[in-house]
């Protein structure tokens, strides 16, 4: 699939749709995936590495999967921290009309949204993504300034990178100084991923 699918708000590809069998929270389940939307055959390996680190978490409180595709990072989260308001953000409506579509199967509630339709003032204590690194390297820390300034104090973002496309220089970048107030760490690597763990310090 050519990336410019899923990075498009209408994929100009059929909306085929399929059932698919995944693993998700420890789980056996059936989800929804569709052509033109990221990773729709399988979990993407980033994201089977970052899937993992998600812990159930009793605790109150707002947190977002930034380019969720058709949901299996938003999906987990729902499904293991069951008191957290999960949002979903995407440019690709087909992925937020999927992500929406498997909550209900699941039974649970996730809010995919346009990013221009979250409110502006929420802040989440976590933030979780597989960011799309192929939009190129503007457009990607373009998305990262719009959406890291937006963890509470305290908050975390993990974000899952392949080492051969610019995990490395991505930490450079997040340590440069461009998010006053925040430190990032390498918690994982595996599978040629890296997960860059960046916390706000309020």
């Amino acid at each position: 699939m050519s990336p410019e699918h899923y990075f498009s708000a209408q994929p100009a590809t059929a909306d085929e749709r399929r059932e698919l069998d995944v693993r998700l929270a420890g789980r056996e389940l059936s989800v929804t995936t569709a052509r033109g939307v990221f990773s729709a055959d399988h979990v993407d390996q980033g994201t089977s590495v970052l899937l993992p680190l998600i812990q159930d978490d009793d605790a109150p409180g707002d947190v977002l999967d930034l380019g969720c595709g058709w949901g299996p990072i938003a999906l987990s989260l729902a499904l293991q921290r069951p008191h957290q308001v999960v949002h979903a953000v995407d440019v690709n409506e087909r992925a937020l009309d999927l992500v929406r579509l498997n909550a209900s199967h699941l039974g649970v509630t996730v809010r995919a949204s346009l990013p221009d339709a979250v409110d502006p003032d929420l802040r989440f204590t976590e933030i979780w993504s597989n960011p799309p690194i192929r939009v190129g390297k503007e457009a990607l820390h373009e998305l990262l300034l719009r959406w890291l300034p937006r963890l509470a104090p305290g908050g975390v973002a993990h974000l899952v990178v392949q080492k051969n496309l610019g995990s490395d220089s991505l930490h450079k970048w997040l340590e440069s100084g461009v998010l006053p107030g925040t430190s990032t760490t390498r918690t994982t690597t595996s599978k040629g991923f890296r997960v860059l763990s960046l916390r706000s310090s309020g």
